[in-house]
């Protein structure tokens, strides 16, 4: 996606794992909503769903979508040199929606995981979901 990318161009997501699972009770909520598709195939992705951001986010999209390189072992160093978001610890309980290509952050919300155990996750995931569908398509979830 060019610069400027927004939700509505998102179709396929892929969720990236989270404390408590919830990614999984996120899988399920965006399936049934069905305004977007989760790929289990992070290729077919058009962005990616992280509770995170920073350097560790960098290295994940980087072995996600760009080609493997053979390294020479006599070359560790090999890497050139490139400016880095400074890495930031989790922020227990932001999700983001991360365009692919841009890698530019699209929609975020701050949802703490609950410690009440899988009924209060998914239904956090469910309110999630509603807050995401709004966002993609300016309707609110039935």
């Amino acid at each position: 996606m060019a610069f400027g990318a927004n939700l509505s161009t998102v179709k396929n997501v892929y969720l990236l794992p989270m404390p408590g699972g919830m990614d999984h009770y996120l899988a399920v909520q965006l399936t049934k909503a069905g305004f977007v598709q989760v790929v289990t195939d992070p290729s077919h992705a058009d962005a990616v769903i992280t509770d995170h951001i920073g350097a560790s986010l960098e290295d994940s999209m980087n072995e996600l979508f760009l080609p493997k390189k053979e390294k020479d072992p006599k070359d560790k160093d090999s890497e050139p040199a490139h400016a880095r978001m400074q890495p930031l610890s989790r922020g227990k309980g932001s999700i983001f929606v991360v365009d692919r290509g841009s890698r530019v952050v699209l929609w975020s919300t701050f949802a703490p995981t609950p410690a009440g155990g899988s009924t209060q996750v998914n239904k956090l995931a469910i309110k999630v979901t509603a807050e995401m569908q709004k966002a993609w398509t300016g309707t609110p979830a039935k």
